[in-house]
């Protein structure tokens, strides 16, 4: 049987994750014993009567930033020599499917840092963390929202979380350098719309061929920097 994916969110929001994580994929993963979800509310590792998670900034600023104190307790208190640690940051390297990938196969123990305000200490980022994550250029209110998109494509890839037939194929948007081909099922035709009539066909060869053709296709109209420069991405050329 394969090892668990163990993922420990450290957070000051955990119901936020609650919803996502009880339903769909998720809840069917947990339940099998898959993926093992523990959310790490960081208030509980503070010292002080308010609870106190965050302070002005030296130095000046606007906003307020992550004290080291509570986050290195929270790391600590669920690390392990196999954990891998990542930070939700804007600053962090873009999420890509073939991030996704690596972390699947390669670790099996992960610990997310949620920030939320201004960001964390930066002693936080030199010692605790070992990558440093975005999935894209702007701001979201806090770090829980994204690890949550990074959570769901990491643990889809592992083995028998998409169960019932449901598999994670290279076929996919991102996993082979291309978006993914048009699909259709029934009705074979739907006010006036028909489903193109190669797919009936029962030749797989001509239709995996149609089927790279659309890929390429759409990348090229609607994601042309996924394309080599010659037109084609780089997995595909000869």
């Amino acid at each position: 049987m394969n090892q668990a994916l163990k993922i420990d969110v450290i957070t000051l929001f955990p119901q936020m994750l609650n919803g996502f994580l009880q339903e769909s994929m998720m809840k069917r993963a947990a339940a099998a014993g898959l993926v093992e979800f523990n959310m790490v509310n960081l208030r509980d590792f503070t010292t002080d009567r308010h609870n106190t998670t965050d302070d002005r900034p030296f130095g000046g600023g606007p906003g307020m930033v992550m004290k080291p104190e509570p986050m290195f307790a929270a790391v600590e208190s669920v690390k392990t020599p196999e954990s891998h640690v990542i930070l939700m940051t804007p600053q962090g390297k873009t999420f890509k499917q073939a991030d996704a990938r690596r972390l699947a196969d390669k670790h099996n123990r992960l610990v997310f840092i949620c920030g939320h305000y201004e960001g964390v200490d930066e002693r936080i980022r030199e010692t605790l963390v070992d990558e440093e994550i975005s999935i894209g250029d702007y701001v979201l209110t806090n770090g829980v929202l994204s690890a949550a998109v990074v959570i769901d494509a990491i643990a889809r890839l592992r083995p028998g979380v998409l169960g019932g037939g449901e598999v994670a194929t290279e076929d996919e948007s991102f996993s082979s350098g291309l978006l993914e081909y048009p699909q259709y099922t029934r009705p074979p035709e739907f006010r006036g719309m028909k489903v193109p009539e190669i797919l009936f066909t029962g030749d797989h060869g001509k239709i995996a061929q149609w089927r790279h053709e659309q890929a390429l296709k759409r990348t090229k109209e609607r994601r042309s920097d996924l394309l080599g420069s010659n037109g084609e991405n780089g997995e595909n050329n000869p």
